[in-house]
């Protein structure tokens, strides 16, 4: 006689049968503790009923390899991201690999990305700035690779661990700070559109107005991408209004760098004519003229975060914060000053 052997079922069958999402399935299968008994319950018995194998499942002795991925490698904010993640893997004993997916990357890149990570057979991935859309997340899913994500692009998936910054308070405290000084016309160079620590900036600048009782006027926003070039853009547009701010906060460093030099361009001084805050406190920061005014991100931090989160999740441990946002601070250098009396 011979058995028959029943078809593989999926976790979206499973899913539907015990009526919850797919998210809700892979939050089981990953150990997670945001699931409600009676729910975990019921997905687990099925899992049994049907005997669910993963594909891809993966053999008890990990490869010890975590993948990190960014958009772009370019930047020194990228730097202090490596830094902090291969800390805390050296720790584990396991070792990174870094490389790119651009955003502008096109299906066959990312193609190309997970067949590196399949072969590799990394124990997890680590994305930086990232939606992680659904086909990204299913084939993760399918290669049985747990993934974190840094600095989330879109509204939070709380079906993946994500850690991020206060992006919004920090925004807060740059803007008061400037107010606290005197300033009324304070400019603002926003970051890249549609990502989620840029909205948060520009709603945290706009809050900071709001408490200082002065109107937002969008004159005074100008869109950047974070990069130098397009705060030096910016702070030649800025400085060309018939009425110009006298502060310019921006959203990150190397912007506020890039404003520097369109203040010199204009024959003017930081912060004698105009003062300038930035985002993030990278090393430059520090070695600028004059020294920068920042909000500290914990870059570093966030990478140990992240790959001490995936690290436990590898491990078959339970995440216990789907969402976690590290404390910036005001870092009060010599590049902000109460505005010059005419």
């Amino acid at each position: 006689m011979h058995e028959t052997q029943r078809p593989a079922v999926t976790i979206s069958a499973i899913a539907a049968e015990a009526g919850v999402s797919v998210p809700t399935v892979s939050r089981v299968l990953n150990g997670r503790s945001d699931v409600s008994p009676r729910t975990r319950e019921r997905v687990e018995a099925l899992l049994r009923d049907h005997g669910y194998r993963r594909r891809g499942a993966r053999p008890s002795v990990r490869s010890g390899l975590i993948d990190l991925v960014f958009n772009d490698l370019d930047s020194p904010w990228a730097v202090e991201i490596i830094r902090g993640v291969e800390e805390a893997v050296n720790e584990a004993g396991a070792s990174t690999v870094v490389s790119a997916i651009h955003r502008s990357a096109s299906p066959t890149s990312t193609r190309q990305w997970l067949d590196n990570v399949s072969a590799r057979a990394s124990d997890g991935a680590i994305l930086v700035t990232t939606d992680l859309d659904s086909s990204l997340r299913a084939e993760l899913e399918r290669l049985d690779v747990p993934a974190v994500v840094i600095d989330p692009a879109g509204v939070p998936d709380l079906d993946v661990p994500t850690i991020g910054a206060t992006n919004w308070t920090g925004a807060v405290g740059a803007t008061e700070h400037l107010t606290s000084l005197g300033h009324r016309r304070v400019g603002f160079v926003a970051g890249v559109p549609g990502l989620w620590c840029s909205r948060a900036r520009l709603d945290g600048y706009r809050a900071g107005l709001d408490a200082a009782g002065i109107a937002f006027d969008p004159a005074l926003v100008v869109e950047g991408d974070f990069d130098y070039e397009s705060g030096f853009r910016a702070g030649c547009t800025l400085l060309e209004l018939s009425s110009p701010p006298t502060a310019v906060f921006a959203a990150s460093d190397q912007m506020a760098l890039g404003v520097y030099e369109a203040v010199r361009k204009k024959a003017l001084r930081v912060p004698e004519d105009i003062s300038v805050l930035g985002f993030d406190d990278l090393p430059e920061a520090r070695w600028a003229s004059p020294p920068l005014t920042t909000v500290r991100q914990p870059l570093a931090d966030m990478g140990k975060v992240a790959a001490r989160t995936l690290l436990r999740m590898v491990q078959g441990e339970a995440v216990e914060s789907p969402r976690m946002e590290l404390a910036t601070r005001l870092v009060v250098r010599q590049s902000t000053a109460a505005p010059r009396l005419d």
